[in-house]
């Protein structure tokens, strides 16, 4: 006979699992080996678990759990990773593109219209404090106010550096654009 299920079992099973996708893929992001990613999306999950119950019920699972893994994160992994690349932000102005995409949310538009390999090399490429973000907004979809949370930065730092991710990411993928026939050349007839 079987035993009936615990109801922080049955909880976290029903709110939390439904998450799982979007912690191994924001893991991957993080992370850039999908075997580390395993392994931290396993650990988030398994503190999670541990911590279940000082879980609020009906608040946000996913910034919840996605606070949790970038702790786990940084505890862990940051350690063993290069130092991040440095920008020169001022460098960054002549490569703006979102002028040559017309939209009511042109950044948005622009990034779900690129995301595939290329994309994603270059997402792995920015530097550390911007690739959360970005990740955290253009990939997983939580808010300001929720990306402020999982990083523990003010909403205006979280703002700031999905700007400049952005930016960055432009300057990178500017001929990549031009070539698939998202933007044309600047100077171009």
């Amino acid at each position: 006979m079987s035993q009936p299920v615990p109801p922080e079992r049955e909880g976290f099973e029903r709110e939390a699992l439904a998450h799982l996708d979007a912690v191994y893929r924001t893991a991957l992001r993080l992370t850039g080996n999908p075997a580390e990613a395993e392994d931290l999306a396993q650990e988030t999950m398994l503190k999670a678990f541990r911590s279940w119950r000082q879980y609020q019920a009906g608040t946000n699972a996913k910034a919840w759990l996605l606070t949790i893994l970038r702790n786990t994160f940084v505890n862990q992994y940051r350690r063993a990773k290069a130092r991040p690349v440095t920008v020169d932000v001022t460098e960054l102005e002549p490569f703006t593109v979102f002028q040559d995409v017309q939209d009511a949310d042109p950044e948005r538009t622009f990034f779900d219209r690129l995301v595939d390999g290329d994309v994603l090399r270059a997402i792995d490429r920015l530097p550390e404090d911007f690739r959360d973000v970005l990740v955290l907004s253009d990939i997983e979809g939580l808010t300001y106010a929720e990306i402020a949370d999982v990083v523990g930065t003010p909403v205006g730092t979280v703002k700031s550096r999905l700007f400049r991710a952005r930016q960055i990411l432009q300057r990178a993928l500017y001929d990549y654009a031009v070539e698939a026939g998202y933007i044309t050349r600047r100077g171009a007839p």
